[in-house]
């Protein structure tokens, strides 16, 4: 099982301050189904893991980084919020996406 994508998972959940369960409800899984991904039990699903990455607000190859240092640099871009909901969650994901998106055309045009 892949404990990289976990440890990660697991390290950019807490700098968000996210719990497991309502990374669980965000996700559309159970609770104990993420304790599994994050302890590399289970294999996270690709699309399991590109909503966590939506919603951390990095690349998807950043789960699968084996380069703690490049994880702890993102870490610093974490956005924490109390008590957020699912619908909460999908939002922030989907402007993080767009800014994410943003980023990728700019790169990409060079601009």
């Amino acid at each position: 099982m892949n404990t990289i994508t976990g440890r990660n998972l697991k390290a950019l959940r807490e700098a968000n301050g996210y719990t497991q369960e309502k990374m669980a409800e965000y996700l559309g899984v159970g609770r104990s189904a993420y304790a599994n991904y994050e302890a590399g039990e289970r294999e996270t699903p690709l699309e399991v893991l590109q909503k966590a990455a939506d919603l951390f607000g990095c690349e998807l190859a950043l789960l699968f980084e084996e380069d703690e240092t490049a994880v702890r640099n993102m870490l610093v871009c974490a956005f924490r919020a109390d008590d957020l909901s699912a619908d909460d969650m999908r939002e922030v994901a989907s402007f993080k996406s767009v800014v994410m998106n943003y980023l990728k055309m700019e790169r990409l045009l060079g601009k």
